[in-house]
């Protein structure tokens, strides 16, 4: 596949996380975060259901740019069921993705994948890893 079908193939995926979001909503007795990043006003809440060391269930909602709330839905997609361990590193991944560096490729990434290309554009790196750093935050206060 070319590079440029590819790139529309990626794009196609992160509009339609955006225009139809999995695990839109929120969670009673749930972990929750609240992250904005104010130089660009999105902001989520996220809720999660962390029972015996593994995410039963996460939701988000918020509001962004697509790059934001594409990447809360495919982060909620992806960690649950996942134990914490897990979930954060799928984090890493995700982080050093966003940073350009080598990252374990033997884990497939689903749709997370079509957000690489943000990599190239600095400004927006920090849409992409909003929900990321508020799902760290919820499972760390869970290990705690």
């Amino acid at each position: 596949m070319s590079f440029d079908n590819l790139d529309t193939l990626y794009r196609q995926v992160i509009m339609d996380h955006y225009k139809n979001p999995r695990n839109k909503g929120s969670l009673q007795d749930s972990v929750t975060v609240d992250m904005n990043n104010p130089t660009c006003g999105d902001r989520i809440h996220l809720t999660m259901k962390i029972e015996d060391g593994k995410v039963i269930d996460a939701k988000f909602e918020g509001e962004g740019c697509s790059i934001s709330m594409s990447s809360a839905s495919m982060m909620t997609e992806a960690i649950k069921g996942q134990t914490i361990e897990n979930a954060l590193k799928l984090s890493k991944i995700f982080s050093d993705m966003m940073q350009g560096k080598e990252y374990d490729d033997d884990i497939d990434l689903g749709d997370i994948e079509a957000l690489q290309g943000v990599s190239k554009f600095p400004a927006r790196i920090k849409c992409a890893t909003l929900a990321w750093k508020a799902m760290e935050k919820g499972v760390r206060s869970e290990v705690e």
